[in-house]
Formats: C-alpha cells, structure tokens, sequence
C-alpha cells in the first residue's frame, strides 16, 4: 500500500497514525508499504518532493522547523519498528534528482537551453544569481559534513536577478545527461537546483547517504522518484554497489513516468532490471478505460505487467495522479473495483493500493473504493492457482484461478463488464464439479453451481465486477469483513 496522498494535513502526526494502523494493515493483507519522503523540505508544509536536506529526518531545527510535515525522527522510527513487528515490509521515498530552499546564492555563468528541447541553446552565457549553496547550519555537521555548491549541480529555472519564469538554465562547462528520458529533447531538468550524477563528489556522498539511511531506519525497500530524469546508468551502479556494501538484496521499484511500454522496457534493459518499475502504462489504460477510451479486452494492451510482469508494480492512482496534480489522470469512481479487480486477483505483477483509495479523501470529496477490503482479502487467501483468461469479448471479460492444496477453499472465477452485464462460462476444474460459489461482492446474488464437467456460467452486472469463490470461502470472508 502507498500509505499516504498529496492532502494530508501538515498536523505532524502521519507518523503515528502509521504506527496505530499496522496490525490493521496486517490483518487486512497488506505486506509492504511506501511511505512518504521523511527527510526535511524547503518548508514543513511539503509532501517532501521539495528535499532541503536528507540526513534530516525530523531531528534538527532547519527551515522554520524541527518536525516534517509529518513527525519527527523518533516517531518516524517508531512507524518502521510497529510496522515491522507486523510483519510488513517499509519501503522509503528516495529524491535523489534535485535541491531546494539553498540556504544561500552563487553567482554562476549559465546559458539558457529552450524549455520544449533542452539540446537547443537560445541565450548565450551571462551570470545568473541561484539558490545553490546548502550549508544545513542546524545539523552542524552531524553524519556528514557534505556542504553542495554550484558545482554540484547542473543546472535550474530560476535567476534571483532577473525572477524571469520559463527559463532553463545550464551551468557552464555542464551538460545534461545524455541517457535519459527524450522528452524536451532531453528531461534531465526537472525542478529546483538539478543534482549533477557526474560529480564523482556527488556520487560518493549520495552512496554514504543512502547506506547511512537503510541502517539508521532499518528501511526494507527502495520506491526511486522520477529515474527518467537521472542518467539511466546511475542506479545500475548505485543499488549495485549499496547491495554490496549493505549485504542485502534490497528491493527497489522505480518511477519511470512514461504511458509508451517501450520507454519502460528500455529502461528496464539499461539498468539489468536490478529494479521493477510502476507500470505507468496500465494506469493510463485504466483512466481510459474509465472515460470510455479502451475496451476491457484491451486493457492489457502494452502494459509493462503483460511484457514483463515480474519487472511490474501496478496500481490505480497515486499520489501525482490526484485532482491538481501535475499528473492529474484520476481513474472515475465507478471503474476503480473493476481496475483493482485487475491487479489483486490475477498472478502477473505485484500490486500496490493507494491509500485514499482504501480510506476515501474527504477533502477532496472521494469516497473509498467499495469493497476494496474484500478484494485484498480475496487475493490473500483465495487468488491461487492456474490462471485461464477470458478476454473474447469487447466488454464482458475474466478469469478462473483454479486454486491450490495449500490454501483451503482457493480459486476464484472473476467478471467484469465496462458496459451491459453479462456472463461467461468457465472452466474451474473436475475438482469443483457440485460446486456451489458465491459473488463475494454482492452484486450477483444467486449461486452458480459448477456442472459434473467443471464448468460454471458466472454472471456480472453491467460497469461492474463479480468475484466468485467456493461457498466456505464466501462464509469465510463475509464473517471476517
């Protein structure tokens, strides 16, 4: 689960609030969970996008405040602990492309690249004044003396002589990264003082920092923000080298935004997919799907988890893809069941659920996903086995899981319709013959039984989803909502 969204309040008790809701992530199923950025931002209100200094995880007074948006260091550290005596896995928020909120400016030569393609100079080189000197005097040098300058970094937007927006600015006698994502001509820039991983200065203190991280928080994984923007190179050697010094096989999951599967799998290649990558692909087969753009028989259609599934972390929505966000996709409401329908119960892909899905946003008047608990549970226990699809239609598609020895009752026939209901018979196996099973969610509320030849006609209403499991099953999950 991502547990956190974009709105929460800056009241300083996220981290305890994870704390309290461990054993209940636990119970429901959840055995991983991404948390948000922990270190300082430029101010306390930020998500944590806007990194200030990252050895401050809520322990010194920098930026107005000791505690971030959501907590300090100790509680911080107490979430992790109470997560992990869960039995649930922490994967930290790594921001590694960019600086913000310098504690004070340089003067620098800079030359400005066209914003729309970045290999393009349009201005010649005059001095810029930027924001690139990061003393971090409220550490005062505790866990590393490391102090960034100007030639750190690469480049930025913003000139404090001139306070001209549109401008992307290139230090001189510096190049943006070659291999890196071709749009703009060239995304190395992204946002705020953009981090030079040609430094070698650079490079040996983002290792120490992030071996000095997984041992001070006992972190368990890796969620990488915005690799299309940092030299694909970069992190094949970086998590080789963290592997090797830390012992562990940490896992890592990269945001590679991109809808194009091709960018994905050439990532992928260029770093020998020492990590998976969120398939950005199939949540945008997903937003169209909701807005009437993609057939369900399409909606694995060049997606990262039907390329490469074992490389693939689908999800419905995160955090960029809320309402005002600059990724701002949002799948409608009524799609969403039939959208985690799609990564929960099939065995391709490792899913991941969004938080204000789960929970709903009040603010943002959200509701929560219905029935989301019941399908995390139903992936728990019941979405086992051989896996046959039905995807024959335009509109009316599914899927039997025929289940295993080792789980009690498991296998599952699902249907789901984007527009009439309908029905689709399936092949559950000789060894459900007599078999009575029941839509978990409701929406169908007579049985189907399973014929003498194992098989079954299961039904769905239209824009809707039925997950249908073996009668113990069903009595199991109803008493254990």
């Amino acid at each position: 689960m991502q547990y956190f969204e974009w709105y929460l309040p800056n009241d300083g008790l996220w981290w305890r609030r994870c704390a309290a809701k461990a054993e209940n992530l636990q119970d429901l199923g959840i055995t991983q969970v991404w948390l948000p950025p922990a270190y300082k931002a430029i101010c306390q209100a930020d998500v944590g996008y806007a990194v200030y200094d990252m050895y401050d995880l809520g322990e010194f007074d920098q930026k107005g405040t000791v505690r971030t948006k959501y907590g300090t260091k100790q509680e911080y550290l107490d979430a992790i602990s109470a997560f992990h005596k869960a039995g649930i896995r922490v994967f930290a928020d790594i921001v590694l492309n960019h600086r913000m909120g310098g504690d004070e400016t340089e003067d620098v030569v800079a030359v400005s690249d066209n914003p729309e393609n970045r290999n393009e100079q349009i201005e010649d080189e005059r001095v810029i004044r930027v924001w690139s000197k990061f003393n971090f005097t409220g550490r005062n040098g505790k866990y590393s003396t490391f102090k960034w300058n100007h030639t750190h970094f690469t480049g930025t937007d913003w000139d404090e002589k001139t306070h001209a927006p549109g401008h992307v600015y290139r230090f001189l006698g510096k190049h943006w990264d070659r291999d890196v994502d071709p749009e703009w001509g060239n995304f190395d820039y992204l946002m705020g003082m953009d981090v030079d991983m040609d430094n070698p200065a650079v490079v040996r203190e983002t290792r120490k920092w992030l071996e000095w991280y997984i041992r001070e928080a006992h972190i368990d994984g890796l969620r990488l923000d915005a690799v299309k923007h940092i030299s694909f190179s970069f992190y094949r050697k970086l998590l080789g080298t963290i592997r090797k010094a830390t012992g562990m096989a940490i896992p890592a999951v990269g945001e590679y935004w991109s809808g194009e599967l091709e960018r994905l799998t050439h990532y992928l290649d260029k770093v020998d997919s020492r990590m998976a990558l969120f398939d950005a692909a199939l949540h945008y087969n997903f937003f169209n799907a909701s807005q009437g753009r993609c057939a369900l028989k399409h909606i694995f259609d060049n997606s990262l988890v039907q390329a490469r599934p074992y490389s693939a972390v689908t999800f419905v929505d995160n955090h960029d893809t809320q309402q005002g966000q600059a990724l701002q996709s949002f799948v409608e409401d009524w799609f969403k069941p039939l959208a985690y329908a799609l990564i929960l119960l099939r065995k391709e892909g490792v899913p991941c659920v969004f938080y204000s899905d789960y929970y709903g946003n009040p603010p943002q008047g959200r509701p929560m996903v219905p029935n989301l608990g019941k399908l995390i549970k139903a992936r728990r226990w019941y979405a086992y086995g051989e896996q046959t699809d039905y995807f024959d239609d335009e509109h009316v598609v599914g899927w039997s899981r025929r289940g295993d020895i080792e789980h009690e009752y498991s296998g599952m026939a699902v249907v789901m319709s984007d527009n009439e209901g309908g029905s689709i018979e399936m092949d559950m196996g000789a060894a459900c013959a007599g078999e009575l099973f029941y839509d978990v969610l409701g929406k169908c509320t007579e049985p189907v039984t399973v014929d003498e030849n194992g098989k079954g006609k299961f039904f769905t209403d239209g824009r809707s989803v039925s997950v249908w499991v073996h009668r113990r099953a069903f009595e199991d999950l109803i008493i254990n909502e």
